[in-house]
């Protein structure tokens, strides 16, 4: 085989830009776990078929979703595994949270959040550990609650932008705002599931107006600008990102859940629509401001 890409093949950087994966996780389920085999060039350049590529998208739903990345040969082979516990673990991990928060032990957290991103995806850290216990310590009434979700926000927002920070590749720039009403820690959640190698993500202090943000995208000629949103979209901010979509150069995507609803009261703004910790949310940012997405 020569170095020429036969055109049934895909170069890992054909393969990375379809599916948004890591190159470095693909050629740890390579070499570690055996669950992607693909084909080389002459000079050991990796190939990959359409099926590697579905392949591919079909362990990160899984683990988006909680499958032990160890139980995914199983599944691929359709050999019988034992039930995923994940439910009962995820449990275990949101109980541990609680109790650090409860004893504002920032050391016990730390260990935790270490633990969590190495051991899970960011998408089910997120979605199913640390979201659901700071809105069930922000919604709680009894004593010492607001302190303790006070506590552990503070911590997140600090570990969540360090993240942000890290993911500093040189890929083009996305700019992330939002609207009124939305914490802090909701937005850098947003922007963590939104990073990937195709997009470095910029998130923007809460309270940036809306109506200002035609400067901002003048000045840092984003490749993109992102807007975290609760639906469902009012028709006067419908109104307002109409306006917002107008005055600037760059795409323009709302980001958030249950957007479907909002179609109507957004019908003939031109931008895109991103499933907030959908697996393929980040990949359709990608295309979005690389021109590969009609809008």
């Amino acid at each position: 085989m020569t170095d020429t890409t036969p055109p049934d093949l895909l170069p890992m950087r054909d393969v990375v830009s379809l599916t948004g994966i890591n190159p470095v996780t693909l050629r740890a389920w390579e070499r570690r776990h055996g669950l992607i085999r693909p084909q080389r060039t002459e000079g050991g350049h990796r190939l990959y078929t359409a099926r590697d590529v579905q392949r591919i998208r079909d362990i990160l739903r899984w683990t988006a979703n909680g499958l032990p990345i160890s139980k995914v040969g199983d599944r691929l082979t359709g050999r019988p595994e034992a039930p995923v516990q994940q439910a009962s673990a995820f449990d275990e991990w949101r109980d541990a949270v609680v109790r650090a928060s409860e004893a504002f032990d920032a050391q016990a957290l730390e260990g935790i959040h270490g633990q969590l991103f190495t051991l899970f995806p960011k998408t089910s850290v997120l979605r199913e550990v640390l979201m659901p216990v700071w809105y069930e310590l922000a919604s709680g009434a009894a004593p010492g609650r607001r302190s303790q979700w006070l506590f552990l926000d503070t911590f997140l927002r600090a570990r969540l932008l360090a993240r942000l920070h890290l993911n500093q590749i040189p890929a083009p720039r996305v700019l992330l705002a939002s609207t009124e009403g939305l914490a802090e820690f909701e937005v850098l959640c947003a922007g963590l599931m939104l990073s990937s190698e195709q997009q470095r993500i910029d998130v923007l202090g809460c309270g940036q107006s809306l109506e200002e943000l035609p400067l901002l995208c003048t000045a840092m000629q984003p490749a993109a600008l992102v807007i975290k949103v609760q639906a469902p979209v009012s028709p006067a901010l419908a109104r307002r990102l109409r306006t917002l979509q107008m005055d600037i150069a760059c795409p323009l995507a709302l980001v958030g859940e249950g957007l479907a609803d909002s179609l109507h009261a957004l019908s003939g703004i031109p931008l895109c629509l991103l499933d907030e910790g959908g697996v393929d949310a980040a990949r359709r940012l990608s295309a979005l401001h690389r021109g590969a997405l009609d809008l």
